[in-house]
């Protein structure tokens, strides 16, 4: 049995235009086309088209989808490991869920203060966040200048030590831009500036943007749910914050 594309954008609620630039990039080729030009896709790639949606749930870009789901032939084997990856990524979402949990306990010992000297245990906070996801996109987007940059040796060569903290270092630099839009400070004031030349230079540590890979990260921030769901989880409006305080910073700074 084959379905038209129409067909299998409804069922799996991935849009035409996105099941063609899939067939495009040599990730979901059709089982056949139609003479009136129609893809056609029958249950092996239904079957591929789910690994490829599971995968894009764990935050993995095509490129690196397309490696994994032609290096598993097998369906079994394939679903399997896709199932082992989801269960990470559950574990870590539970951590997430503690995180916050215990900084609303928190927060309401202290009479809803939401300042830093009230945290008792900062480190608490820096749970179940995953600081890879930038690199993870330049990879995808620019590879070349990946390539140049050597940033492929230099994240493989980290500790887990390192790893752990450039993490932590993101994590509370979120902390504290969430502090400067609670207290309604402008996206271009000095403060938030500085807070971007911090930001900037982490982010330089494993992979070094121009400007306007700089500025595409930050439409990122508020349009790709993988990296909003991490900044709303701190504050509410985070992720529109930050995605404008980076815009402003991009301009004043590596403009």
């Amino acid at each position: 049995m084959a379905w038209s594309i129409t067909q299998v954008a409804r069922m799996s609620g991935v849009t035409s235009r996105t099941l063609r630039h899939y067939d495009e990039i040599g990730l979901l080729p059709p089982a056949r086309v139609g003479a009136n030009g129609y893809r056609y896709y029958e249950e092996d790639q239904l079957l591929r088209l789910q690994q490829v949606l599971v995968l894009r749930e764990l935050g993995l870009g095509l490129t690196e989808i397309k490696e994994i789901v032609e290096r598993h032939t097998d369906p079994v084997v394939a679903l399997r490991e896709h199932h082992r990856r989801l269960l990470a990524e559950r574990d870590r979402l539970d951590d997430v869920t503690r995180m916050v949990e215990r900084t609303i306990a928190e927060l309401q010992r202290n009479e809803g203060k939401t300042t830093m000297s009230k945290i008792s245990r900062p480190e608490n906070l820096f749970e179940g966040f995953d600081g890879a996801r930038y690199e993870a996109d330049a990879r995808e987007r620019w590879p070349e200048q990946w390539q140049r940059s050597g940033q492929q040796e230099l994240l493989a060569g980290r500790t887990p030590q390192e790893l752990e903290r450039m993490q932590r270092e993101a994590t509370a630099g979120m902390i504290r831009m969430a502090e400067h839009m609670l207290t309604g400070t402008p996206v271009d004031a000095p403060q938030v500036l500085a807070e971007l030349d911090v930001h900037y230079r982490h982010l330089s540590e494993s992979w070094t943007p121009t400007t306007e890979q700089y500025l595409h990260l930050a439409r990122m921030q508020a349009q790709e749910e993988r990296f909003r769901v991490n900044y709303e989880k701190v504050a509410e409006g985070l992720a529109e914050y930050m995605r404008d305080a980076m815009t402003a910073y991009a301009h004043a700074r590596l403009s």
